[in-house]
C-alpha cells in the first residue's frame, strides 16, 4: 500500500483544527514529492495519527484485547497468592513485612480491577489456576525468606516486561491502554523495592546470574543487553566514555511475549488437564 493510501484512511476528524489543518496540507504537500521527500514528510505526521486510521483491520480484535487482559490477571493471580501465602506464613523478615503487606493490598487491588475492565468489555475473567510455588519441589519460598525475595524479585520483574509487552496488543483502546500503564508502574516500583531488599540496584542490570536468581528463571532477564532502540544504536550518540554498554542496557527494560512470560510462569502452574 501507498503511503499516500495509507494517509487516505486516517480518520481526520480525531484531531483538533490546527492539527487537522497542518496534517492535510501536508498530505497536499506530498502529492508533489519525490519518494525521498515522502519519507522525510513522515516525520510531520501528527503523533496521533495511527490512533486515528479508520479501516477496522487495523484495530485489534476485541477477543485479542480480552486475551491480553486474562493473561495480566493470571500473572495477578500469581503475585496475589504468592505474597498472601508469604505473608499467611510467617516467613518474611520483620523489616520487610509492612513492605510486602502494602505490596499484596497492590496485588489484590490488581485482581478486583482487571476482572472489572474485564466485564466491563463484555468479557469473562478466568479463574485463578493452582498454584505450586516449590516448582515441583526446586524452591521453598515459604521456608527460606532468601528464596522468597528471589521468586519475588523474579515475579515483579516478569510483571514489569510483560505488561510492556501487551501494551503494542491492546493499543486499539485507550480505555485498557491506560488501565494497563496505571498497573505497569507500580508493578515497577515493586519490582524497583523488591531488588532494593535484596541489596541490587532498583533496575534490572544483566542477566539471570548477575541478579542472583535460578537458571529457571533466564528468561526473565534475557534479551536485557540491547543498545540498540527503536533502529538506533546508543552508543553511536552518546559522549564516548560517559556510558558503557551495561549503562545503556540498563537504561530500557524490553519487553516480553505472553509466550516468553508463560515460560517462566509455567513453571509454578499445576497442570490440571
Amino acid at each position: 500500500m501507498s503511503l499516500l493510501n495509507v494517509l487516505n484512511q486516517i480518520n481526520t476528524d480525531e484531531f483538533e483544527d490546527e492539527e487537522k489543518d497542518k496534517f492535510l496540507n501536508r498530505k497536499d504537500a506530498l502529492n508533489k514529492m519525490g519518494n525521498f521527500g515522502k519519507k522525510l514528510a513522515l516525520s510531520a505526521i501528527p503523533a496521533g495519527a495511527i490512533a486515528a486510521f479508520s479501516t477496522p483491520a487495523l484495530a485489534q480484535s476485541n477477543d485479542d484485547v480480552l486475551g491480553v487482559l486474562n493473561f495480566a490477571l493470571t500473572l495477578e493471580y500469581l503475585e496475589a497468592e504468592y505474597y498472601q501465602t508469604g505473608l499467611d506464613t510467617g516467613v518474611i523478615d520483620s523489616d520487610a513485612q509492612t513492605i510486602y503487606e502494602q505490596i499484596n493490598q497492590h496485588e489484590q487491588a490488581h485482581v478486583t480491577y482487571l476482572q472489572a475492565v474485564i466485564n466491563q468489555l463484555g468479557g469473562t475473567p478466568v479463574e485463578s489456576p493452582e498454584f505450586d510455588f516449590t516448582a515441583g519441589g526446586n524452591f521453598n519460598p515459604f521456608e527460606n525468606y532468601q528464596v522468597f525475595l528471589i521468586l519475588s524479585q523474579a515475579f515483579e520483574d516478569t510483571g514489569v516486561r510483560a505488561y510492556k509487552g501487551g501494551a503494542a496488543l491492546i493499543n486499539s483502546s485507550d480505555l485498557v491502554l491506560t488501565r494497563a500503564l496505571q498497573v505497569h508502574s507500580v508493578e515497577a516500583r515493586h519490582a524497583a523495592e523488591v531488588r532494593r531488599l535484596r541489596g541490587l540496584t532498583g533496575w534490572i542490570s544483566g542477566g539471570a546470574e548477575d541478579q542472583g536468581v535460578p537458571p529457571a528463571a533466564q528468561p526473565v532477564y534475557g534479551g536485557e543487553d540491547q543498545t540498540t532502540q527503536a533502529g538506533v544504536t546508543i552508543s553511536n550518540i552518546v559522549s564516548a566514555g560517559d556510558v558503557d554498554s551495561g549503562d545503556i542496557a540498563e537504561a530500557w527494560d524490553e519487553p516480553l511475549t505472553m509466550d516468553q512470560v508463560f515460560s517462566v510462569a509455567n513453571l509454578f502452574i499445576v497442570d490440571n488437564s
